[in-house]
């Protein structure tokens, strides 16, 4: 759950980062959003990298509803929400074991609470 989320975490805020960055040319959404996804990590990787099974992972298949953009802002916002629901598990998986994690994770949800606010609003003007 560790390693699915932390990639997810990572990929989602990845996404907006480059929209920010290429699309946009916003230096500042996209540096807050980069140095968010560098903060997105843990020391344990190899143990996280042995215990990885992306092949057999019962979800792996594309559901209809992720095939579901319309445009830009719906990219956004569906990615926004994928790191956020993320960082939320990390933060309570962490809860039982390094509380310093877990901190770190829930600080990271609330800033993409922040920058998700300040980046939809701005896409919709």
């Amino acid at each position: 759950m560790i390693d699915a989320n932390l990639n997810r975490l990572k990929e989602g805020i990845r996404v907006v980062e480059d929209i920010m960055r290429y699309r946009d040319n916003n230096k500042d959404f996209s540096s807050k959003l980069k140095q968010l996804r560098h903060k997105s990590r843990i020391e344990e990787i190899n143990q996280l990298l042995t215990h990885r099974d992306s092949i057999n992972d019962v979800l792996r298949p594309t559901t209809k509803s992720e095939l579901n953009r319309t445009d830009i802002k719906s990219i956004i916002i569906a990615n926004f929400k994928r790191a956020q629901e993320s960082s939320r598990v990390l933060e309570e998986l962490f809860k039982l074991h390094n509380a310093t994690y877990s901190e770190n994770f829930k600080y990271i949800r609330y800033e993409l609470y922040n920058l998700e606010k300040e980046i939809v609003l701005n896409e919709s003007e």
